[in-house]
């Protein structure tokens, strides 16, 4: 059992690794010497703010947001965790940790798919850009929150 809980405890720290990575770096999308990511456009040495069209803004605005919830509720989950293994009765379940990291899987959900959904199709040509490692990192989080979340919420403490 304490293997099992070292493990979870190790891939939850690399998810929240990843996702703050993911979130922060400019690499969504990717083509040649161009980035594009959440915050920046980068060509070559030269980076400026993310532009696309004023109707998307809100849309660029809410999956900066969730990202930042994601990253804010996966830290307080990984909190949670070592709070409640060394204050929890024996035999008790991890409730707590595992709906906060169900939160941060609901949070990632959202803002990737509205980003796969509204911001690809701005890079054109479509057959030179394709995702970078930031938009790969976030569905490895988005699969990873979601497994370890169920299992906090299935695990007892022993």
């Amino acid at each position: 059992m304490l293997v099992l809980l070292a493990g979870i405890f190790i891939i939850h720290t690399a998810t929240v690794i990843m996702l703050f990575v993911s979130t922060i770096a400019n690499v969504w999308m990717v083509s040649g010497n161009f980035t594009s990511g959440l915050w920046q456009q980068c060509k070559g040495n030269h980076c400026g703010d993310v532009f696309f069209p004023e109707d998307d803004q809100p849309a660029l605005k809410t999956v900066q947001a969730f990202m930042i919830l994601a990253i804010i509720f996966s830290f307080i989950s990984l909190v949670m965790f070592m709070v409640q293994l060394f204050t929890m009765e024996k035999g008790k379940r991890f409730y707590i940790t595992g709906g906060c990291l169900l939160v941060c899987w609901l949070c990632i959900c959202i803002a990737v798919s509205i980003y796969t959904a509204r911001f690809p199709q701005y890079f054109k040509p479509a057959d030179k850009f394709h995702h970078g490692y930031s938009f790969i990192l976030a569905w490895i989080c988005f699969c990873f929150s979601f497994i370890i979340g169920v299992l906090y919420l299935v695990l007892r403490k022993k």
